[in-house]
C-alpha cells in the first residue's frame, strides 16, 4: 500500500521560509492527487494545497495561500510545499495524504504522521 512520510519541519523565525517534503513509498502509474493539510491547536484540520499527477507528470497544482506553492519531483516520488514569509499562525502540524481522485475530491487516505512547523522569534 501507499505510504507517505513528511519531513522538513522545524523552527523558523517570522518571515523565514521552509520547504516541506512528502515522500511516497512508490510512484503510482495511474492518476493520483496529493494534498497538504495543517491543523492548529484547537482548530480543525484543513487542506491548504493539492497537486495531481499522471504518467509521472504534474497536471494540476493549487494552493490556498499566495505565500505557499506546491511542486513535485516525480522521479523521486516526492511532493514539496514551499512556504515563504512565514508567520506565527503558520505553526501547525503539517500532513500530507492521498486525495480520493482529483483535487476536487474530499476523500483522503494514507495519511502521513506529520511534521511540526514552529514560527517564533
Amino acid at each position: 500500500q501507499l505510504q507517505l512520510v513528511e519531513s522538513g519541519g522545524g523552527l523558523v523565525q517570522p518571515g523565514g521560509s521552509l520547504r516541506l517534503s512528502c515522500s511516497a513509498s512508490a510512484g503510482p502509474l495511474e492518476f493520483y492527487s496529493i494534498g497538504w493539510f495543517r491543523q492548529a491547536p484547537g482548530k480543525e484540520r484543513t487542506r491548504i494545497s493539492c497537486i495531481s499527477s499522471t504518467g509521472g507528470k504534474t497536471v494540476h497544482a493549487e494552493t490556498v495561500d499566495g505565500r505557499f506553492s506546491i511542486s513535485s519531483d516525480n522521479a523521486k516520488n516526492t511532493v514539496f510545499l514551499q512556504m515563504n514569509s512565514l508567520k506565527p499562525e503558520d505553526t501547525p502540524i503539517y500532513t500530507c495524504a492521498k486525495v480520493g481522485y482529483s483535487c476536487s475530491d474530499n476523500g483522503y487516505e494514507h495519511w502521513g504522521r506529520g511534521t511540526q512547523v514552529t514560527v517564533s522569534s
